[in-house]
């Protein structure tokens, strides 16, 4: 039996919704304000300062993706377990955040693999609570909206982020086509900070939902794999394998800022880019979130990877700078269709009792298949041209509408 929210018992509400989503979603935008500072140029700093392979850029992206699966499993396993949603979402903000810092000792592949790996340790253990929090803090006729505004606070956070860098890059090393090693020190020494702060609102302004032990004394079955998806309904296994088959044409974005440079872009206009796809990115997810809540989760979500499909093939087909402002906008308007409203799908397929782990289970679906998608696409780059990855991607995404039209229903 779950009580009323602490929170607004008092009928306080920001933005119409439950104050917990505003705080998270605040949360969310400074953290990403710091990982986009310090993490989004990974790939530039591997290339143009490590000078690794793509094929080394291709694993780092994939582990650094898949190596949070396991945790985002567990922890959502685990918040349904304990009735604790905050205190492993700030367990896992804490660890990213201290992770950050060594980011600007880096000086090998390796290094930046295992900060990274840490980095992402903290997003697992952190981000199937919290969406669970999410989930748990609104209506399910105002479910869309509440992802929506999240994934929109979020993404301006990128926005912000990526803008700040733009300044620094600037002002450090001008318009140059490679990323130097002293820019990406400022740039981690600044994006510390954001971080930081968002631990300490998160500590101060998210409250907890109360819940009551079982009526039944029931007893709870131990962690195990094999086990975590007893109790759900088809339509969610079949859409958690929808996502597999889509998410492994989706290969690091790692592999969207390579090709950026590799049709010759500088890091400054990479940069701006960047900012683009997120304005983009923000300024979506909360209209395709109301939208998802008229017309179903579903529709929005094929729409969405539709526009994903067009902006690959644009990625593979690209010859000119100007395309390629275009396609990060394209890009942008998939992300900003389809994070939230699949979030929200989520919770509309699974009991609120088991939350915690449907989001454990659908984010490490995503995650795991993520390592093997980075693998192929880095492969592929290298063996074939630089296309060919977006190509492979394209394909599987339209495989992927037909299967989430045909096989799962609202």
């Amino acid at each position: 039996m779950i009580k009323p929210l602490n929170t607004d018992t008092n009928g306080k509400r920001i933005w119409g919704l439950n104050p917990n989503v505003f705080f998270l979603g605040l949360v969310s935008l400074l953290t990403d304000v710091s990982s986009e500072m310090i993490f989004t140029l990974v790939p530039l700093l591997l290339f143009n300062v490590l000078r690794a392979a793509t094929t080394i850029i291709g694993l780092i992206g994939g582990l650094s993706e898949s190596a949070d699966a396991i945790f985002r499993i567990f922890s959502g396993w685990l918040s349904d377990r304990i009735g604790k949603r905050k205190s492993l979402t700030l367990a896992g903000y804490s660890i990213s955040t201290i992770a950050k810092p060594f980011m600007y000792l880096a000086s090998t592949w390796g290094a930046v693999l295992a900060i990274r790996f840490g980095d992402r340790i903290g997003k697992g253990i952190r981000t199937s609570p919290r969406d669970a929090l999410i989930a748990d803090s609104v209506s399910a006729g105002e479910r869309g909206k509440g992802f929506g505004l999240h994934r929109a606070m979020d993404t301006f956070g990128a926005v912000l982020g990526l803008s700040i860098a733009a300044i620094i890059i600037y002002l450090v090393q001008g318009g140059g086509l490679e990323l130097n090693l002293r820019t990406y020190q400022w740039l981690v020494l600044i994006g510390i900070v954001p971080a930081v702060l968002a631990v300490v609102i998160l500590v101060k302004f998210v409250k907890e939902r109360e819940r009551k032990p079982s009526p039944t004394g029931a007893p709870r079955p131990g962690f195990n794999l094999t086990k975590l998806t007893a109790g759900f309904d088809t339509r969610f296994k079949v859409f958690l394998a929808v996502m597999a088959l889509f998410t492994l044409g989706n290969s690091s974005d790692f592999f969207v800022i390579l090709r950026a440079q590799n049709l010759g872009s500088s890091v400054f206009h990479i940069v701006l880019m960047l900012v683009l796809f997120n304005a983009t990115y923000a300024a979506i997810s909360l209209p395709a979130g109301k939208l998802s809540d008229r017309l179903g989760r579903r529709r929005v979500i094929t729409l969405g990877w539709g526009v994903y499909a067009l902006a690959y093939l644009g990625f593979a087909l690209a010859t000119d700078l100007w395309q390629v402002w275009l396609l990060f906008a394209s890009y942008g308007i998939y992300y900003g269709v389809v994070e939230g409203v699949a979030r929200a799908f989520v919770a509309d397929l699974v009991p609120e009792e088991k939350r915690g782990t449907a989001y454990g289970l659908y984010h490490g679906v995503v995650g795991l298949t993520l390592l093997p998608a980075s693998l192929i696409a880095g492969w592929m780059w290298q063996a074939y041209s630089p296309a060919a990855p977006f190509f492979f991607g394209a394909g599987l995404a339209f495989l992927a509408m037909i299967g989430m039209m045909a096989f799962i229903r609202e």
